[in-house]
């Protein structure tokens, strides 16, 4: 179906993954806006066995933000680049912003919403607007 292809600020660590992907969302939680300094990340999540890291430089560092959560970022630029946790442990979630590729499809929910943000305001986009992440939130 074709490749998805993501890759930091300076070019220094590149990420491809097989689609097709498993789905995409906005994520809201305060880890999230801690870690990209921003209102909310848009994440697609992805078969982690499916997706391949380039980083002949050795650029590309994981962070554990909480008990059984990783972020993956580029030490040369700080590009925040991907997140897996052992709650989806087949799965690894490629920030989209970072996309050099498109995605196949568009965002399915909003998640976390429970702490969104109250300075950016959000028109409604007809998503659904999830308080945490269960099995069937995208």
């Amino acid at each position: 179906m074709g490749q998805l292809q993501s890759t930091c600020l300076c070019g220094g660590v590149r990420i491809t993954g097989a689609l097709p992907s498993l789905w995409l969302a906005h994520c809201h939680c305060s880890q999230c806006q801690r870690a990209h300094g921003a209102a909310f990340v848009t994440w697609i999540g992805m078969r982690a066995d499916r997706c391949t890291m380039h980083d002949s430089e050795r650029l590309l560092r994981w962070y554990a933000s909480s008990p059984g959560a990783e972020r993956a970022f580029c030490s040369r630029c700080g590009s925040s680049l991907a997140f897996r946790s052992t709650r989806w442990p087949d799965e690894l979630h490629l920030a989209v912003a970072n996309l050099t590729s498109a995605a196949d499809r568009a965002p399915q929910a909003h998640v976390f919403w429970d702490t969104h943000v109250d300075w950016v305001a959000l028109a409604d986009d007809g998503l659904p607007r999830k308080c945490s992440i269960d099995s069937d939130a995208v």
